[in-house]
Order: structure tokens, then sequence, then C-alpha cells
């Protein structure tokens, strides 16, 4: 649960120290897999500078969270999520945050819908 860079699992995935599933990346973000998997198709999509929610966003992180929410349908849709899908990002310990780098679930069923496994 650290915020702290040096310690966060997903400044270690974005440097490489911990492998995971590619779906994308490039300069400023990175999309992988989820290692538990709520749905069919479930992954996240992670700004590779570390921002710990949307409560510690503002006007600053306009052009990176414009290309993070940007990205989503074209991954969505390579994933075969074409028909639609779910986005959430938990904020904080009472939206449900349980890792403190900012995240995006992208989640669904190809053709069909999504399948809860796990409350939000």
């Amino acid at each position: 649960m650290s915020g702290d860079i040096h310690s966060c699992i997903f400044c270690r995935i974005v440097r490489g120290e911990i492998p995971s599933r590619k779906v994308y990346e490039d300069e400023h973000i990175l999309a992988f897999h989820d290692i538990n998997p709520a749905s069919p198709v479930h992954f996240l999509m992670v700004p590779k500078r570390h921002l710990v929610n949307l409560l510690d966003a503002d006007l600053s992180h306009q052009a990176l969270l414009g290309h993070l929410f940007g990205s989503v349908g074209k991954l969505a849709r390579q994933e075969g999520l074409g028909d639609g899908f779910r986005v959430i990002v938990n904020n904080g310990k009472s939206g449900g945050q349980e890792v403190y780098h900012l995240h995006v679930h992208v989640r669904g069923s190809p053709g069909g819908a999504v399948r809860e496994t796990v409350a939000e």
C-alpha cells in the first residue's frame, strides 16, 4: 500500500523489475493484464510517472490523464471489448484503492456483459 516510488509495485513493473503480461506500452503509460482478473478480460493501465491517485491530480496532469484515458478505447478494442467494457478507478482508502499508484481497471467479456466476481 506504499506510495513510495522505490517500493511501489506498479513503479517496479514500469521499471521492469517485476514481470507483467503487457497489453501496451509507450513513453507515458503501461497497460498489463491483471494477475487476479475479475472478468474474462481485465487489464490495468498506469501512468509511468508515479501519481498516487486522482485526489493528488491537478491541471498539471491534464496531458498525462488525457493520454491515459484517451488510450482506453483503443486498448479495449484490441483486447476484444469492442461491444463495451467497464472502467474503474479506485481512489483512496475509502474508495477501495489497494495500490497507491493511479491505475485504471478495464474489464469486460468479449461479446457479452461484464461478469462480476468481486465487489467494487
